[in-house]
C-alpha cells in the first residue's frame, strides 16, 4: 500500500487576511479524506506540535497547525514567540477563531479533501478547541486538558476568559481527555464542564486518567504517562474516524 506523506511549511490567510505561517502534513495518495486543525499549546509552534501534525498524516488525515504567534515575532524561535505571547497576555480569542477558520479553509481546498474538518488542541490549545466548537462550522473537536474553560481569568493572561457559559452554543461532538492529577484544569473544573454540556444536551465523551496530570501526551516531559497517552490516541483515532470519514 502506498503510504508516502508530505510535510512542509505553508502559508494561508488568517484573521483580517494576515498571512500566517503554518505546518502541514498529508498523505500523498489521492483518496478523499478529512482534515485536522492542530492548535498549538502556549509553549508555541514547537517540535512536539509538528510531530502531532505528522502523526495525523500517517493516520490518514490532512493536517495543519497555524502559528498563532506569527504576528508577534515573525521569524523568531518558538520559545521567543511564546514569550512575546505571554508578555502581551495571550492571543485574543477572535483572532484565534479567524486563524483557525483560515486553517480549515486551507484543508478544505486540498484536492483530496472530503470537506470534513476537525480540531484538536492541548492545554491553551484545548481551550481554543472548545472555543471552536461554539463558533466555527467544523465537524468534531478534541479537547486535551484544556485549561481556563472553567475558572477565573488569571491577571497575567487577560485573553483567557472562561468559556463554560458557552456550552449551549456547542454544535459538534466533543472528545475530552483529562488527567485526574491535573491542576489546570482540576478534576472539579472538568466536572463543571461535563455537567454544563450534559445539561445543554450536547454530544460529548470525557475520559479521565488516574496517575496523569497536565501534558501527559508530551513524550519529552516528566509529565508523560505512557498508558494514558496510548489510550488517548486510540480514543482520538476512533473519534475522528467516526466524525471525519466519508
Amino acid at each position: 500500500m502506498y503510504d508516502a506523506t508530505l510535510a512542509e511549511t505553508v502559508q494561508f490567510p488568517g484573521t483580517n487576511g494576515d498571512l500566517l505561517e503554518a505546518y502541514a502534513a498529508r498523505p500523498l495518495d489521492p483518496a478523499p479524506r478529512g482534515g485536522v486543525v492542530v492548535i498549538h499549546h502556549l509553549p508555541g509552534y514547537d517540535r512536539e506540535t509538528k510531530e502531532f501534525v505528522r502523526r495525523f498524516a500517517t493516520m490518514g488525515y490532512n493536517a495543519v497547525c497555524p502559528n498563532l504567534y506569527t504576528r508577534l515575532a515573525p521569524g523568531a524561535s518558538h520559545d521567543d514567540a511564546a514569550a512575546a505571547a505571554r508578555a502581551q497576555g495571550g492571543v485574543p480569542d477572535d483572532q484565534v477563531v479567524g486563524d483557525v477558520a483560515g486553517a480549515a479553509a486551507y484543508l478544505r481546498a486540498l484536492s483530496n479533501s472530503n470537506g470534513k474538518v476537525g480540531v484538536i488542541g492541548h492545554c491553551s490549545g484545548g481551550r481554543h478547541s472548545f472555543l471552536m466548537s461554539t463558533t466555527l462550522p467544523l465537524d468534531a473537536a478534541v479537547v486535551c486538558y484544556g485549561g481556563l474553560i472553567v475558572g477565573e481569568t488569571p491577571p497575567q493572561m487577560p485573553s483567557m476568559v472562561p468559556l463554560v457559559d458557552r456550552a449551549s452554543k456547542v454544535h459538534m461532538p466533543i472528545l475530552g481527555l483529562f488527567g485526574n492529577d491535573d491542576q489546570f484544569p482540576t478534576p472539579e473544573q472538568v466536572d463543571v464542564l461535563e455537567k454544563a454540556l450534559t445539561e445543554a444536551g450536547k454530544d460529548h465523551e470525557f475520559h479521565r486518567y488516574d496517575g496523569a496530570g497536565h501534558a501527559f501526551f508530551s513524550v519529552d516531559r516528566p509529565s508523560y504517562r505512557v498508558e494514558a497517552a496510548i489510550d488517548g490516541w486510540q480514543r482520538i483515532s476512533a473519534f475522528l474516524g467516526t466524525h471525519l470519514a466519508g
